[in-house]
């Protein structure tokens, strides 16, 4: 017979409580959640209608593509190219599946639902859990909380924009991005990020005069590549020692026979 190794599961002993998560998750989806009025009054004062607000936050649910499209459509921008917009930046959504795929591990059939959460929210709560068990409860309350909560402060915040009248006097157009920047803002840790962020600010708020709504946030999408091709012109290369310098070989080997010349004499 052989002898199995038992591994005992530390999970429990590692990880965070499950009451632990639960609060971090509860807290960060009820804060954004809220954020939802604020989508539904700009979405409304844009001239959408209750339903295609409401779609919006049932079908696409990631608010900053969101508040994209109805920003460029309340400035009279185009609507494929404040879809293109809105589209370009739900697009990180699929690279945050890519890493939650592997942490949470979810079976086949569950894997369609649970992409409709995968969020910048829902994405860092995940990503902060050190157990498998704490990744998957810290997605699902997030996830849950938030949604239930977008699209019900969407659907008041949509309903009650007759009422509030001018939502640019208010500023409720502004609400909605400020949470993401505050959420976004502890997750730019190295240099690299912080400047890709502040180069995407200043194309898109510098760029946003000049250029038709909606294309600026495009052209703010080049800041990423942008600073990476800067980085690696700046980097220096590997110093090459002196093998490596073909005039330092060539001098080696004119000076080779004499040493061993010297070394035979010695002898």
């Amino acid at each position: 017979m052989t002898e199995q190794t038992v591994v005992p599961d530390t999970s429990a002993v590692e990880g965070k409580p499950d009451a632990a998560v639960v609060r971090d998750a509860l807290g960060v989806g009820v804060a954004v959640g809220l954020s939802g009025f604020a989508f539904g009054v700009t979405s409304a004062g844009s001239g959408l209608t209750l339903l295609q607000t409401c779609a919006l936050s049932l079908l696409v649910f990631t608010g900053a593509s969101q508040f994209a499209l109805v920003g460029a459509l309340a400035a009279g921008g185009n609507p494929l190219t404040a879809a293109a917009g809105a589209f370009f930046l739900g697009v990180r959504n699929a690279f945050y599946g890519l890493r939650l795929s592997q942490l949470l591990a979810l079976p086949r059939a569950v894997r369609p639902f649970a992409a409709q959460w995968v969020i910048d929210e829902t994405t860092a709560v995940a990503l902060a859990q050190p157990t498998r068990r704490s990744v998957r409860i810290g997605f699902t309350v997030t996830g849950l909380t938030l949604y239930v909560l977008w699209n019900l402060t969407t659907l008041l915040g949509a309903l009650g924009a007759e009422a509030i009248g001018d939502t640019d006097a208010w500023g409720l157009d502004a609400a909605g991005p400020a949470v993401f920047l505050a959420l976004l803002a502890p997750m730019l840790k190295t240099t690299t990020e912080r400047a890709v962020a502040a180069l995407a600010v200043l194309l898109g708020l510098g760029l946003l005069p000049v250029l038709p709504a909606g294309v600026p946030v495009l052209v703010a999408a080049l800041a990423a590549p942008a600073v990476l091709w800067a980085e690696g012109r700046r980097r220096p290369s590997p110093r090459h020692g002196k093998d490596d310098d073909p005039r330092d070989r060539a001098q080696d080997i004119a000076q080779s026979p004499a040493e061993g010349s010297a070394r035979e004499g010695e002898r």
